[in-house]
């Protein structure tokens, strides 16, 4: 069954149209609720058990491990997109000769992590940038990043689709070119894990790191990552005693070992079992499992035809269909149109997109109605 409107669930104001959830998703009702009892829970810390300290993360591991279908002991807690990129990359190896791989006007957060793994060993890094050209520019740029991965690729670090306009990355087949050359395969699916399908065994990822505030619609400062058995003997980036395999008996603690909980618990946060944030998104998790990201594509791609074919007819420049996410996707201007003053005309109508790169970025969920995009159309094209 398609899925319909489901605004009556957040709390967003009638004359706010908000299609920004690429910069962050407003609340779900019911993550909100969770997140208040979590906070009233520590009034009183005799309700919070041993077991609670791992028993709500495990079923919160559960969902994600649905969501990107993958095993649940390979699941971690982070805190950030940038602190699961860095552990992953600390656990890649590196020699001289060899080089990492990514795509033009990456999110800082890879560009970082992959800049300092290239200082660390010695290497280079190549970035893969876009064609000139508007025409067949989506199918083009996966076709360089292709050619870009060889012998010497030591790791690909990309975002499943482009933050900046939502530009398509074929993960099956980065994957399988990865895996043909023995590189290592790091994706972050920030902006796409929860309102498009992903599966990192089918497209052989080695990392998958995902921030909860945006399309995952949960708090801020909290995070998953899938973590392959590639790293299962790798090196966390804090040493919690959480993740040690003795830390369910909170007798035994004194009892130091250097065992962890088996697959990728090892890289769990300090802390992880936040118990405000954790409810929170195990929350939203439920949610988006009921609503399943194919639908929610799905519902964002009806939601937002007509603002397609009106972009067309006007002259926006947009990537080509095959390769333009749904829920997420960045237009030119055309060159009579000035940015500066789009934006201000938008912000004073309560419309609510961003400005990235040189795109327009326009980000819709299961939220959004018609009214916010004929909204957008009108102030766009009027």
């Amino acid at each position: 069954m398609s899925l319909s409107s489901q605004k009556h669930l957040f709390q967003l104001p009638d004359d706010v149209h908000y299609l920004n959830c690429a910069y962050m998703s407003p609340l779900l009702k019911s993550v909100e609720e969770a997140g208040i009892r979590g906070l009233q829970r520590k009034r009183n810390p005799t309700a919070i058990t041993p077991a609670d300290f791992f028993s709500e993360t495990e079923a919160v591991k559960a969902k994600f491990a649905r969501l990107v279908n993958g095993p649940s002991a390979q699941m971690a807690v982070i805190p950030s997109a940038s602190y699961g990129l860095s552990t992953a990359m600390a656990n890649v190896p590196g020699s001289r000769g060899q080089y990492a791989v990514m795509v033009a006007d990456e999110f800082p957060s890879g560009v970082y992590a992959l800049q300092d793994w290239c200082r660390r060993h010695g290497t280079n890094c190549h970035t893969v940038p876009p064609p000139d050209s508007r025409a067949g520019r989506g199918a083009s740029w996966n076709h360089r990043l292709l050619e870009a991965i060889n012998a010497d690729t030591a790791v690909v670090l990309i975002s499943s689709v482009h933050w900046t306009d939502g530009t398509i990355f074929d993960l099956e087949a980065v994957g399988r070119r990865c895996k043909d050359v023995g590189a290592v395969f790091i994706v972050d699916g920030t902006q796409s894990v929860g309102a498009k399908p992903i599966d990192v065994q089918a497209a052989q990822i080695d990392a998958l790191v995902v921030a909860a505030y945006k399309w995952m619609m949960g708090p801020y400062s909290i995070g998953m990552a899938y973590y392959s058995p590639y790293f299962n003997n790798g090196f966390p980036l804090e040493n919690s005693w959480m993740t040690r395999a003795n830390a369910h008996d909170f007798t035994s603690l004194t009892n130091y070992t250097d065992a962890y909980f088996p697959g990728a618990a090892r890289y769990d946060m300090g802390e992880f079992s936040n118990f405000m944030l954790m409810p929170m998104l195990d929350a939203a998790l439920s949610q988006l499992l009921e609503w399943e990201p194919a639908r929610i594509q799905d519902y964002a791609g009806r939601l937002t035809a007509p603002l397609i074919d009106r972009l067309l007819a006007n002259g926006f420049g947009l990537e080509d269909p095959d390769w333009r996410a749904k829920h997420l996707f960045g237009f030119q201007l055309p060159p009579h149109m000035d940015k500066t003053a789009l934006m201000q005309l938008l912000q004073s109508k309560r419309i609510y997109v961003s400005t990235r790169g040189s795109a327009i970025r326009v980000s819709a969920h299961a939220f959004n109605t018609q009214d916010d995009v004929e909204a957008l159309m009108e102030a766009l094209t009027n």
